[in-house]
Formats: C-alpha cells, sequence, structure tokens
C-alpha cells in the first residue's frame, strides 16, 4: 500500500522512519521482513544517506558525499549485507604528502624509513619509536596519543596540521579518541584498515540500498515535521540530529562539516592511491579519486578535495567533554520518549563507521520485535 493509500484508510503504520541512511533502511528491511507496516520519510532526493553513490556527468561512479570505505570484522554484518549486494574485494591505501614525498599512511616501516631516508627493520623501529617517544603520565588528548607513541616531529608532520585544518581545533584540545582511531605500525603493512572483511558493493551502495528497501515505501524531499501529524503510525524510529529532534533547546551540539569540490579529468588515473591526505598543505584534507576504490574502468577519472568547515550538514561530532554533557543531557530526553526510538550516528552523537551503525540498526530491530523487551536506548550498539 502506498502512503497516500494508507492515509486514505487511516490504517496507521507500525513505524514511521526518519532518514533513509544505514540505520533506518537497515531498520526498515528488518521490520517489513517481519512483517511490520513501515514508512521511510527522507529530507533529500535520494535514498541511502551520506553513503548515497551517483554516475557524475562524465559517467564516473561518485560518492557525492565523499568516500565511504566498506569495512568490518563482524561476520553477522557482512553476511547480512550480502544478501542485498555481490562484494568487489577492496583493500583502501593511504599516501600523506609530507615534505614533498608521497609516504604511505598510518605510519609504518617505509613510511619512517623514507622520510628519515634510514633502512631500519620492524624490530629496530620499535626502538626508533621508544626513543622519540614522550613520556604522557596520563593520556588525555588527541596529542598526548601520538606524542607518548612516536614522539613529536612525526606528530607535528602528520596530526597536528591534519587535525586543526578536520576540527578547527589543535589535538591537545580534542579527546584521545580522535588520533587513538588511526594506528602506528612497525611492518610494512600499508593497508589502512586491517579488518577480516573489506569490499565494496559491486554494483555501488545506491543499489545496495534499492535492493534494501525493495517493497517499502520512501517518501523523498520530505521533512518529517511536516507531515507527522498527517501519517497515523504507533511508533516512531528518529535517525536524525538528537538536538533537532529537541528543538535545540539546550543549545546546539557541536559539529564538523565539509565542503566537496568534485573535478573530473582527462586521463585515466590522477593519483596512485584510493585517497592521498594533505595533513600540512593546502586547505583541503584530503583527495580522493573513486576508480580506486570502486574498480570502474574508464578513460576519465574524478575525484573529490575534502574542505572541513564549520557550518553546513553534520559530518562529525566533536569529541570534547563539554559536547559529551550537552548530549547526556539530550540523550535523557530521548530516554524518556517512550514514543521514539533514536539509533544512528547523529542521533547517538557517535562517530560510528558503517558496520556499527548497521550492528546497532539489527540489534535495534531485534529488540523492537520482542515485546517483552525495552526499546533500544539511545546510544545503545551493538557488539
Amino acid at each position: 500500500m502506498n502512503p497516500a493509500d494508507q492515509m486514505a484508510t487511516g490504517e496507521p503504520y507500525d513505524y514511521l522512519i526518519v532518514g533513509a541512511g544505514f540505520a533506518g533502511s537497515v531498520l526498515a528491511e528488518r521490520l517489513h521482513a517481519a512483517g511490520k507496516r513501515v514508512l521511510i520519510v527522507e529530507r533529500r532526493e535520494h535514498i541511502g544517506g551520506n553513503a548515497y553513490d551517483t554516475y557524475d556527468d562524465a559517467g564516473v561512479l561518485i560518492h557525492p558525499y565523499g568516500p565511504h570505505i566498506f569495512h568490518t570484522n563482524s561476520a553477522d554484518v557482512f553476511g547480512y549485507l550480502s544478501r542485498f549486494t555481490e562484494w568487489r574485494p577492496y583493500e583502501h591505501r593511504v599516501l600523506a604528502s609530507v615534505e614533498g614525498q608521497l609516504v604511505p599512511m598510518p605510519i609504518n616501516l617505509d613510511t619512517v624509513n623514507a622520510l628519515y631516508g634510514l633502512n631500519l627493520t620492524s624490530f629496530e623501529l620499535e626502538s626508533f619509536f621508544a626513543s622519540r617517544a614522550e613520556p604522557v603520565e596520563q593520556v588525555r588528548t588527541s596529542e598526548d596519543v601520538v606524542v607518548s607513541k612516536v614522539g613529536r616531529d612525526l606528530y607535528r608532520k602528520f596530526f597536528q596540521g591534519y587535525t586543526r585544518k578536520q576540527w578547527g581545533l589543535d589535538p591537545s584540545e580534542l579527546d584521545a579518541s580522535v588520533t587513538a582511531r588511526v594506528p602506528t605500525r612497525t611492518t610494512r603493512d600499508d593497508r589502512y584498515f586491517t579488518d577480516t572483511y573489506q569490499a565494496m558493493p559491486k554494483h555501488g551502495y545506491t543499489r545496495l540500498f534499492q535492493n534494501l528497501l525493495r517493497g517499502i515505501p520512501v517518501l523523498v524531499n520530505t521533512d518529517y515535521r511536516e507531515v507527522i501529524g498527517v501519517i497515523p503510525h504507533r511508533h516512531l524510529i528518529y535517525t536524525g540530529p538528537v538536538d533537532a529532534f529537541f528543538d535545540h533547546c539546550y543549545g546546539r551540539l557541536p559539529y564538523r562539516s565539509l565542503r566537496f569540490q568534485h573535478e573530473t579529468h582527462p586521463t585515466e588515473q590522477f593519483q596512485p592511491t584510493g585517497t592521498v591526505n594533505y595533513p600540512n598543505d593546502y586547505a583541503y584534507t584530503r583527495v580522493s579519486e573513486f576508480k580506486h576504490i570502486t574498480g570502474q574502468e574508464h578513460a576519465q577519472t574524478s575525484v573529490v578535495y575534502e574542505f572541513p568547515q564549520a557550518e553546513g550538514d553534520p559530518y562529525y561530532p566533536v569529541p570534547r567533554p563539554e559536547n559529551a554533557e550537552l548530549y547526556r543531557r539530550y540523550e535523557a530526553l530521548a530516554r524518556a520518549r517512550t514514543d521514539v526510538t533514536f539509533v544512528g550516528r547523529l542521533a547517538t552523537y557517535r562517530y560510528y563507521n558503517m558496520d556499527q551503525v548497521v550492528a546497532q540498526a539489527l540489534a535495534t530491530a531485534r529488540r523492537l520485535l520482542q515485546p517483552e523487551a525495552p526499546l533500544t536506548a539511545p546510544g545503545a550498539a551493538a557488539t
């Protein structure tokens, strides 16, 4: 039954879901498969959230919201998504432009040898790091994480400038979790991720979402606030910004946003890897070339430059103690709403990878389908 017919009959949907990204789409599929009546409303003109991909004017498959690389250690998550897509194996590699050289990132044996003109072994690299590491009594900030492992010179070359551009703050002002996400290796392993499952949807993310949402009505270009009063439903699932849901009553949760500059070049290859980071030069943080990532063969190539900024769509929660405290106030309001379930990165003010969002959505669906179990708490993620 389409949304218009549903409204005409007055028969309520079991679930009205706000947002057609991974959180909302996975929940919609699981609830629909269990026989529930589900409707998704999406403010953008397309499904897929930030993972949406499309062909540009040159016919190159691009990610309009920046590169989305799928990786996970969860067999359950990978197995679930495999129902809706074939995969192309892909291990992402990143180079960093430092002092006129392109060197592997995360920092590894080849990185150090190239930068310092050395010929260290893995064992010797451990001693190299130890000799430059600065003792930190208690690791609190992103600066502490790096200088306590590899010292201040590598910190300045790879992390300080990049972090200042990305977050608009010095690493000394940010929670340790920011730089802790990036490992340091003593081997020559130049893969950006080391997860068990690393692959890209063979036919793109949008096709994956189309398969996920087959048979489920979706209203795009629709603000849920404009229709929530006229679409009968028993329960609301919300995947948008939690502070916006409560009309920013405690103030806005801080986010960093991005501006994307897309370019197409009349050459088969623009750069040697999927992504090149620019920690110290230029206003952008990185450049990604999509054909490396998608495996598409094409006479031309398309790239995207990422410029961090304060205003715009919310992408990255800013990890500072005062922001976590502000979120806890909104979390308390969310927990009190038994008629609404809050799921996803924006609704729980977390920087989740795609697989973590899928895991959270699967766990939430299981709880919703068990009447005796409580509705999922905001911020709860599957492990």
